[in-house]
């Protein structure tokens, strides 16, 4: 199935993108987490958000649902892991699925993250960000997976199910809750990854590892990393007043065009964007 309009993100931007794009009558698919927004939901009080004064963020994420609710939106819950331009569509890699859209919104936030030294350059050739789509090239091999959530431990269990050894070296405080098929290594911290011969070193503060790869699962990727071709200037989405972006049917709003940091303005960049996205369909249309 190719939809209209995919939405890469459940925030403000990616909210207000889907609610528009549904309004004008789209086939949309809103990737992200049924949670929605740990940012918003831990905010203490928002004070500049247009006809909900004083409000928690716990009750603005409620009153987000109530409005996806009336409007039947549904979200998919996937994370992306990386979007491709495929000249008539784009092709998005999910952890669980892959997915076709006409056109794509990135509502994904800022990932704050910095790459490990050595992470980019080998990105692909023994580093991955995504456990369940390249768990098929380790069976019989070793993979050490660093997870910065406890919601990344599933895809660790998946990954020892198909691989010899899998160690997983968590970066939160919270208890893990993995497979007896997995080594956890607590307390370490990763320093550097590096190709020698034809296995992966991941440098520790304590030591190193040798395995055939590396998985790093971050909630967000950085969005150079998530869209080949995307102009980035210091480490934010570079797109004009209309949220388009250099890549053509591609379009980019909230927290990841850069600051201000602000909900409002996060919504406001949303709706733009999915009414751009809707007058290039309807251009593409005409030309057809």
């Amino acid at each position: 199935m190719r939809y209209d309009i995919a939405i890469i993100g459940t925030g403000p931007a990616g909210l207000e993108a889907a609610i528009t794009a549904k309004v004008r009558n789209k086939n949309i698919l809103l990737l992200g987490t049924k949670a929605l927004s740990a940012k918003v939901e831990s905010a203490h009080v928002i004070q500049n958000y247009l006809g909900l004064p004083e409000i928690s963020g716990v009750a603005m994420q409620q009153q987000f649902q109530k409005h996806l609710d009336a409007m039947n939106i549904s979200i998919t819950e996937d994370r992306a892991n990386t979007v491709y331009a495929m000249g008539e569509y784009f092709a998005i890699q999910g952890h669980a699925d892959m997915y076709e859209a006409e056109t794509v919104i990135l509502a994904c936030g800022m990932s704050v993250a910095k790459a490990f030294p050595g992470e980019d350059e080998n990105l692909g050739m023994g580093v991955s960000y995504c456990a369940t789509c390249d768990a098929s090239l380790y069976r019989g091999k070793s993979a050490v997976v660093i997870g910065y959530s406890q919601g990344e431990e599933k895809e660790a269990d998946f990954l020892a199910e198909i691989a010899d050894e899998v160690i997983y070296i968590p970066m939160y405080d919270e208890e893990t809750s993995l497979g007896s098929r997995v080594k956890v290594m607590k307390n370490v911290t990763p320093i550097k990854m590096e190709r020698v011969g034809s296995k992966m070193v991941l440098t520790l503060d304590n030591g190193s590892i040798e395995t055939d790869g590396i998985f790093i699962l971050r909630e967000s990727v950085a969005p150079s990393q998530l869209v080949p071709g995307l102009e980035i200037e210091d480490n934010r989405v570079v797109v004009d007043r209309s949220m388009k972006t250099n890549l053509a049917g591609l379009y980019a709003c909230g927290d990841i065009t850069g600051a201000p940091y602000q909900y409002i303005k996060a919504a406001g960049e949303g709706n733009v964007a999915a009414l751009s996205a809707v007058n290039f369909l309807a251009d593409k249309k005409k030309k057809q």
